[in-house]
């Protein structure tokens, strides 16, 4: 019993490490693309706003939970991939966002993955609203409280399946 709850925290612990070393280990690059990357019209260097990249993540948070919903396994994997990068591209480009609010993300997301892995819709549903939940508490942490994220409750995306192909 005693080995078994040893082994779950050094597994939380080790996926929160490695979300720190994607964070560093993506750093240079995103730094790098941002100073070649050149706004056409004024000539000067582009950074996505943390608006914009917060709303590319909460759309890659809806289609995560429908893909779910809809147990589309490999779709959910893959939003939850991008979700993930929108994060670390927000924690790398605007640095004054502490840096516990985007490792405390880090067992939320480990949670919905494995949720994925095991194709556990109950996991699934549970992780998802811990992913929520952080997320409010990070908007909280910065003065934000008035942006709220929870589950979807309509499909804003009427134009994609998320069922799996072959399913209606």
């Amino acid at each position: 019993m005693v080995i078994a709850s040893m082994t779950g925290v050094a597994m939380k612990s080790r996926g929160w490490l490695m979300v720190l070393l994607m964070i560093c280990a993506t750093a240079p690059c995103a730094v790098a693309q941002t100073q070649n990357d050149m706004d056409p019209a004024s000539g000067e260097k582009y950074l996505p706003r943390l608006g914009d990249i917060m709303n590319t993540v909460q759309t890659r948070h809806i289609k995560l939970w429908f893909a779910g919903k809809g147990a589309n396994w490999g779709l959910a994997a893959y939003e939850l991939r991008q979700l993930r990068a929108g994060l670390e591209e927000a924690a790398v480009m605007y640095p004054g966002i502490p840096v516990t609010d985007i490792t405390t993300m880090a067992n939320p997301v480990q949670a919905v993955a494995d949720a994925i892995a095991a194709k556990d819709l109950r996991r699934f549903n549970k992780a998802v609203g811990e992913l929520s939940a952080g997320c409010n508490g990070c908007h909280q942490s910065i003065g934000r409280s008035f942006i709220v994220i929870k589950a979807p409750t309509e499909q804003p995306f009427g134009d994609q399946s998320f069922a799996p192909q072959g399913k209606p």
